[in-house]
């Protein structure tokens, strides 16, 4: 089991590095998953996890890539719901790695 240390805090991780309690999640908690990923967030970044927390609320699970770019062009225009858009954020993996960042569980059919 993995942990992260946030402000002094144990969150824990699974062996994939998600949030074992969905629970634990915070901007700061993500700021240091993101550090981890060599990302650093931007107003771009959170506008993505704010929408991909919306759907997970909303749906109950964290999209695959197709449904998250099509949810991102609904939502935000096709001007950021693309692929090519969600993998420069992302670094080719934004399903993945957003659902990571965003503290949901790792989409279902994501390899």
């Amino acid at each position: 089991m993995k942990q992260l240390i946030v402000d002094g805090r144990g969150i824990q991780l699974d062996k994939d590095g998600y949030l074992e309690d969905l629970n634990d999640w915070s901007n700061e908690v993500a700021e240091a998953l993101a550090l981890e990923a060599d990302i650093a967030l931007t107003p771009e970044h959170w506008e993505v996890l704010e929408l991909l927390r919306a759907f997970y609320a909303e749906f109950q699970l964290s999209p695959a890539t197709r449904p998250l770019v099509k949810y991102t062009a609904l939502k935000l225009g096709a001007d950021k719901g693309n692929s090519l858009h969600l993998n420069r954020l992302f670094n080719g993996t934004p399903a993945k790695l957003a659902a990571k960042l965003a503290g949901l569980p790792k989409p279902t059919n994501c390899l």
